[in-house]
């Protein structure tokens, strides 16, 4: 190659990067490869179909790290706006013990009025970012992993009481979207605990970034992969306690009834002289009961 001035250079790259559309493929010779999509579909079986909803909830709800006590339960209901809280019931990843969540809590806990939203936090997307979630999906054995931990979360719901119709969701922490594998490993992942929680009669939600997973999976709905979360669950600290998502999460897209908001985080409230540090969210979706 002739020597080029460092000008000259520089504008020579910026062609050959507008030539190939930044990803070393060239455009002109592949049309194709600018149009391909970031998800594709992936369709399964489902035979069994969703479950009938149990119970459907519109409201304020919280979620804590752990199983709050069954006083502080007693001291909120009524005093506080919330009616359900979010639950982690399982998976290996869970981030605080669980040593009050037991049968009989749940038993209580219902008995008191509260609504549960079941969390399972399993394996996190291939390319997350959180050191304190080191267990990954992998992209080979995304389908296999999915049920594994549809069929863990079942066992748990079960031992909890919590019965058949009953959804549970799965958590996906936010993850950056610059490998469209990653995100593809991820919905194969949903769609496979999909499948098996539909098989168990249970109902299946999916939790994450509104600008990560629930992206993803919205990419996912409109390639046409099968089956998908029958609720979505999604993180936006915008303080604003509505279920009307945005940017990928349009209005067409798990829209009855479908929907759970989390808009604000780690924040500290006190009701009937007990204090807890929550989550806040707003559903209009299913919750077990």
């Amino acid at each position: 190659m002739r020597y080029l001035r460092p000008a000259a250079l520089l504008a020579a790259s910026l062609v050959l990067l507008l030539a190939t559309d930044g990803t070393g493929v060239s455009v002109e010779a592949d049309p194709a490869a600018a149009a391909l999509p970031r998800i594709r579909a992936l369709a399964l079986p489902d035979r069994a179909g969703p479950p009938k909803i149990r119970d459907g909830f519109t409201g304020p709800a919280f979620d804590a790290c752990s199983a709050p006590p069954l006083d502080t339960l007693r001291a909120w209901h009524g005093a506080s706006p919330y009616g359900a809280l979010g639950v982690y019931v399982s998976g290996a990843q869970r981030a605080c013990e669980q040593s009050r969540l037991t049968a009989e809590w749940v038993h209580q806990a219902r008995a008191l009025g509260w609504r549960f939203l079941p969390v399972h936090v399993g394996l996190q997307a291939p390319c997350s970012e959180l050191s304190r979630k080191p267990r990954r999906i992998d992209p080979a054995h995304a389908v296999q992993q999915g049920r594994d931990e549809a069929t863990e979360a079942v066992h748990a719901l079960r031992s909890l009481g919590l019965d058949q119709g009953s959804p549970v969701y799965l958590d996906i922490e936010a993850y950056p979207m610059r490998d469209p594998a990653c995100g593809q490993a991820v919905v194969d992942f949903a769609v496979s605990w999909t499948q098996t929680l539909h098989t168990a009669g249970y109902g299946s939600g999916f939790y994450s970034s509104l600008d990560s997973g629930i992206a993803d999976l919205a990419a996912a709905a409109r390639a046409g992969s099968s089956p998908l979360p029958d609720a979505l669950w999604y993180a936006r600290w915008d303080d604003h306690a509505d279920t009307a998502g945005s940017g990928a999460l349009t209005p067409d897209l798990w829209s009855y009834h479908q929907r759970v908001h989390q808009y604000h985080g780690n924040v500290e409230e006190t009701y009937g002289g007990a204090t807890l540090t929550i989550d806040r969210n707003h559903v209009d979706g299913p919750t077990a009961d």
